[in-house]
Formats: C-alpha cells, sequence, structure tokens
C-alpha cells in the first residue's frame, strides 16, 4: 500500500488555516482543522453536523487511508482511518504493533491529518518505533461506551469487531502486547475506559485532557450543560447508576480489588477545565495505589494540538515504548525490561 507524504501546514495553537510552514524542528509541516470552528469540534465544545452515522468523510490527508468494514455490533457498515509508517511497506515480512488512537466529541476525523503528521514526524525522528496508527470513529457525542439504549454499541464495535478487523487486514501484532490505547477528553475518558476494562487486549493505556471523570456527570465541566444532558439522555439514559458503573474512577476501583496493574498515564494541562476533576482521579489512583504517570502541564489548556507539542518538547514517548516492538533495529532501544 502506497501512501503519499505531502500534507498542508496549519496553525496549531488556533487551528486556523495557513500557508505551508516547516514545524519547529524542521520536520514534516504539521497539518491542522479547517478553521477555528474546527478546533471547537475537536475540543468537543460543538456537536457534530454528521449527527450519528457511522462512516465519516475521508480526512483529507494523503497519510491516512479510511477503511470501511461490518461491524456486527452496529449492524451496518463502520469507517475508521488508518496511518502505516513508512517501514510498514520496506519490510513486507514484519508485523507491527498499534495504537488506536480515540477522538474527543465533535467530528474527531478532522483532526486525524494533524495527528498523523504528528506521530510520522515522530517515526522519522525516531523517537517512537514504527506503529500503526487506528483512529476509530467513536461518533460525535458516543462518548466510548455502548449507551443503555443499545442503540450506539460503540465499545462493542471497537473491541468487538473493529479491532478484529485492523489484526485481519494489516501485519499487526495481534495480542495484547502488540497493542496501545489512548485518547482526547471524551477519547481519554474512553481510553482509561477501555484499558480498565479490556486489560486482556491493551498493554497500556493514556489518558489526555480527559473527561468525565467525575462520578456525576451533569457536574460543572468543559461542556455547556444543554449538551451534557443530551448526551446524560442519549448515552447513559438518564440513568446516574449506569453512567457510575462505566466511569474510570468505579473502574479502576474495581481493577485494584482484582489486584491488577494496569500500565498508564494520566496528562492534563493546568488551565484545562477538567483539570480539578483530573486531580481527583489522580488522588483515588494513589488511594488505590494504582502505579501510574501523571503530569499537569503549565499553560495549556483544554487544547490538545499544545497538550501533544509540550509532551514532543519535553521528550516524553515513554509510552509508546510500552508496546512490543517490531523492527529488530528498535528491540534495544524501545523494548521495556
Amino acid at each position: 500500500m502506497d501512501i503519499k507524504r505531502d500534507p498542508a501546514a496549519v496553525d496549531k495553537a488556533s487551528g486556523v488555516i495557513m500557508q505551508q510552514q516547516p514545524s519547529p524542528d524542521g520536520a514534516r509541516p504539521i497539518p491542522g482543522w479547517q478553521g477555528a470552528l474546527v478546533l471547537l469540534l475537536l475540543l468537543g465544545l460543538v456537536a457534530s453536523a454528521c449527527g450519528q452515522e457511522w462512516i465519516t468523510p475521508v480526512a483529507e490527508s494523503e497519510l491516512v487511508e479510511q477503511v470501511l468494514f461490518h461491524s456486527e455490533a452496529v449492524g451496518s457498515t463502520v469507517s475508521y482511518h488508518v496511518y502505516l509508517p513508512e517501514v510498514y511497506a520496506e519490510r513486507p515480512a514484519t508485523r507491527f504493533p498499534v495504537l488506536y488512537w480515540l477522538h474527543g466529541s465533535g467530528s474527531g476525523w478532522l483532526g486525524i491529518p494533524w495527528l498523523a503528521t504528528y506521530f510520522d514526524n515522530a517515526m522519522a525522528r525516531g523517537d517512537i518505533q514504527p506503529l500503526i496508527v487506528v483512529f476509530p470513529h467513536g461518533l460525535p457525542q458516543g462518548m466510548w461506551s455502548d449507551a443503555k439504549s443499545g442503540l450506539q454499541p460503540v465499545a462493542s464495535m471497537l473491541v468487538g469487531d473493529l479491532i478484529a478487523d485492523v489484526d485481519q487486514r494489516f501485519r499487526t501484532h495481534a495480542d495484547r502486547a502488540g497493542r496501545l490505547v489512548e485518547g482526547w477528553s471524551m477519547g481519554g475518558y474512553g481510553a482509561g475506559r477501555m484499558g480498565l476494562t479490556h486489560p486482556e487486549l491493551f498493554a497500556a493505556f493514556s489518558m489526555l485532557g480527559s473527561g468525565p471523570l467525575q462520578l456525576d456527570f451533569l457536574a460543572e465541566g468543559s461542556v455547556p450543560l444543554p449538551q451534557r444532558l443530551l448526551v446524560f439522555e442519549q448515552v447513559y439514559g438518564n440513568d446516574k447508576a449506569y453512567f457510575e458503573a462505566l466511569s474510570p474512577w468505579r473502574l479502576a476501583e474495581q481493577a485494584a480489588a482484582l489486584g491488577l496493574e494496569p500500565r498508564f498515564r494520566l496528562i492534563i494541562g493546568k488551565d484545562d477545565a477538567l483539570l480539578q476533576s483530573n486531580r481527583a482521579f489522580q488522588q483515588l489512583l494513589d488511594e488505590l495505589e494504582l502505579a501510574h504517570e501523571y503530569l499537569e502541564l503549565d499553560d495549556v489548556g483544554h487544547e490538545p494540538t499544545a497538550l501533544l507539542q509540550i509532551l514532543r518538547q519535553l521528550g516524553d514517548w515513554s509510552f509508546y515504548a510500552q508496546a512490543e516492538p517490531s523492527v529488530p533495529i528498535f528491540q534495544d532501544r524501545f523494548l521495556e525490561p
């Protein structure tokens, strides 16, 4: 599969489209979203115009390919996008670890070009090992959960159908050691849920700017109350007990009670409206004695591009080393003892 690599550039902080410029480290220019409204969509501040469709438009990046497959859980066709590392074509006998990257609420597919370039640059620099990066579509407000009504089986689609399709379609490490899951905002909540609920599927998980982490879904947060009320009805059936049962908070308690030792990180900006709920969740993890990485970043709000760029500047790539390396030259550097 040949994937050309020549995306356009954009201002990473504002999301406003610009003329092509080199990225700060002189690597491939990082594309962004189509204007400031798009950034709002990624941050989960506006609802997506595509409603509850399971197929997104094609992401505007030559680094990724859209895949359509039939989901038994959904009962229809579902889309996802996939990034293949450059070495994938060069090593036809090699199997690669997979990073599942879960989007925030809104039109998550609009953020894929920026993210694909971010990871492509990191691999080109040798910061992270070659990974297949999969961008599932979890619906604009799907919460990476199975809706109580049964009408939006997002979690079942992901763990029951999509992962199997990826393993069948691409040369993957088709086991726990070869899978990571990471997400932003709603996707960070989803990554926590997936990692804690399915430790048999993922070697580690990463929660970035995550929410909701509190036990009361309608408590103050970064999303306007009318939107929270809509999601609370559509996903959780206005059932506080159902929301609580699905929450990373309760899942962490269950993991500790079972003696599980998940590997994960929790990262939040100090200017993020979700900071206090992340701090409360982190305190819970300490009380439960669940080992984890916790990081608060100065001068970062609820902005995925800003958070990821700070992590790049800090050289914090250790999370991606927790999947089993596939390319021999990366074994010593990236395989942890």
